[in-house]
């Protein structure tokens, strides 16, 4: 990478869709006073005060805020739009209703300058980030620790075993931008959850990673019309599915990845999405929610039958996946379980 001075450190990525009531949060989190940053905000169609509030932000943040105006093309299309555009020589995706810790901003900052100095390569920044419910007020951190080498560089085969809610996430992972431009990273337009394939497709050319454990990101949910939340989820079943598939094809296991551990995280990993789309059609519980969760499987038989196989080997797997009435209740059980501890929506 070499020691670069007339580059960004980082490009943060802001997607907003009608966003003018909570982007100035966001947005006053990131702009820190660096001049050695880039925020690109993408501006997906808005219908209402969005567009001239984003101009706003760039007229009194020249050289540092740049604003895209595009038709609406949802989030995946809002991410495809700056990482064309971004110069920074890191790259990081914020939810235009999120917002960054400044204290960590300041650290991760502090780090990535030292890493671009010290002409090593790094390819993957891994930070913690917290879920921030809006009906409780409350809020979950998730940490790596005793999990990823502490602030040294390292390599997959030094992580150790992740917890089953520890999977690296769009929130915790800021990418070499190369390292996505490399992949061919395209994320679908009009499609929610494409975060997933955000956090998974680039994996196999990460090489290096460094885990800073500082509480970077806060995670904003509650709202009612948060792709997350459970009436969504649930309406959007298909897209999780489609989601899901493209991961499957996207990179064939275990060969796909380089490396026997990644190999192990990717199916881990997967298992995980699959386990959420699988859960959601038990949730809906239609007789069509649960054929699309039938012919997702029998569509990854007819791709992998060792990889279903090994997916099903995986405990939360199965545990979604038992057959009749009572092995669909179990499903359900464990996913609201789950949700109670976790508060992921």
């Amino acid at each position: 990478m070499g020691h670069v001075t007339d580059r960004p450190i980082i490009t943060f990525v802001v997607a907003c869709y009608n966003s003018s009531a909570y982007m100035d949060r966001c947005l006053t989190s990131l702009v820190t006073g660096a001049d050695d940053i880039e925020v690109i905000i993408v501006d997906d169609g808005s219908t209402d005060d969005t567009s001239a509030l984003a101009d706003r932000w760039q007229s009194a943040h020249p050289g540092v805020v740049k604003v895209i105006h595009q038709s609406n093309k949802g989030h995946g299309g809002a991410v495809n739009a700056g990482l064309a555009a971004a110069t920074g020589e890191y790259f990081f995706v914020v939810d235009s209703d999120d917002w960054l810790n400044a204290a960590a901003l300041d650290e991760v900052l502090l780090r990535l300058r030292g890493i671009i100095a010290s002409d090593k390569d790094v390819d993957l920044v891994i930070t913690n980030f917290a879920y921030e419910h809006a009906a409780t007020r409350s809020h979950k951190i998730i940490r790596y620790k005793g999990v990823l080498p502490r602030e040294r560089i390292f390599s997959w085969d030094d992580v150790g075993p992740l917890g089953p809610f520890q999977n690296l996430t769009m929130h915790s992972m800021i990418y070499r931008t190369q390292v996505l431009r490399d992949a061919g990273l395209v994320l679908p337009e009009h499609m929610f959850y494409v975060d997933n394939l955000f956090a998974y497709v680039p994996l196999p050319l990460v090489k290096t990673l460094y885990y800073l454990s500082v509480d970077l990101y806060r995670y904003f949910i509650g709202r009612d019309d948060q792709s997350v939340s459970h009436d969504v989820l649930i309406g959007h079943l298909d897209q999780h599915i489609a989601v899901a598939l493209r991961m499957v094809d996207a990179v064939p296991l275990p060969g796909g990845a380089h490396n026997r551990w990644l190999a192990s995280y990717m199916t881990n990993f997967l298992g995980r999405v699959l386990v959420t789309a699988s859960a959601i059609a038990v949730l809906d519980g239609s007789p069509a929610a649960l054929a699309q969760r039938q012919a997702m499987w029998d569509h990854i038989e007819r791709v992998d039958p060792v990889l279903k196989a090994t997916l099903m080997r995986q405990f939360f797997v199965r545990g979604a996946n038992l057959p009749g009435t009572a092995g669909r209740n179990i499903a359900k059980a464990g996913y609201l379980l789950a949700q109670r501890i976790y508060r992921f929506n």
